[in-house]
């Protein structure tokens, strides 16, 4: 009995550790338009991926685009919620540190492509009515990483504006992170290796009997 219960919690661990932390990238600056048809911001400059940051000759490791859906809830003003439908976030890596990904061509590379999944949140973090006006977009996001690998994360993007700006839909990044974890190689080999064990040791546990 004790071996099955060891067994099983192996069982439960292993696809839990087949998981690393993934990719966590960051970006600023580009300005964003804002309506009820949706958001929109492009060349948002990509400031590290996974701890690399850009040289200061470049200042850049490529740009962070997204869209979002019409707004279904709220307000511009006071924070709602925008739909995923006909949304896009891509991230593109260009210089000398993005050669090492494959598909690089034309002095870039597509790091990850695919949409906004689900409801996307519009929350006002500044008091109403002040001048300078904050906020944050955040949402689930799914697509694929440079490899073809499908992976889920989820996005947060910081934005200041102010309200002479807001009424024009003029908005602008102040900080983004994304996060997307992905499978790491090794460990779903571990992985593959430990059911494998698993099913044996079961099988003779059988045939015993």
């Amino acid at each position: 009995m004790r071996r099955v219960i060891v067994l099983a919690l192996l069982a439960l661990a292993l696809p839990i550790a087949a998981w690393a932390d993934g990719i966590v990238l960051t970006n600023q600056n580009g300005s964003i338009n804002i309506t009820d048809a949706g958001i929109t911001s492009r060349q948002s400059i990509l400031t590290s991926y996974n701890g690399i940051v850009p040289s200061s000759k470049s200042g850049s490791l490529g740009s962070v685009s997204f869209t979002t859906g019409a707004l279904t809830s709220g307000s511009i003003l006071n924070g709602g919620t925008f739909s995923s439908t006909g949304s896009t976030f891509v991230v593109i890596g260009r210089g000398a540190w993005a050669k090492s990904f494959p598909g690089f061509s034309h002095g870039k590379v597509t790091l990850f492509s695919g949409t906004f999944v689900g409801p996307i949140t519009w929350t006002l973090t500044s008091a109403p009515g002040v001048k300078n006006l904050t906020y944050q977009l955040s949402g689930t996001i799914e697509g694929q990483l440079y490899n073809g690998v499908t992976v889920m994360g989820t996005t947060t993007q910081n934005i200041f504006t102010v309200n002479g700006q807001l009424v024009q839909g003029i908005g602008h990044i102040r900080v983004g992170t994304t996060n997307l974890p992905v499978p790491e190689p090794g460990t779903l080999g571990l992985l593959g290796t430990g059911l494998v064990g698993i099913a044996g040791v079961f099988r003779r546990k059988l045939m015993g009997a």
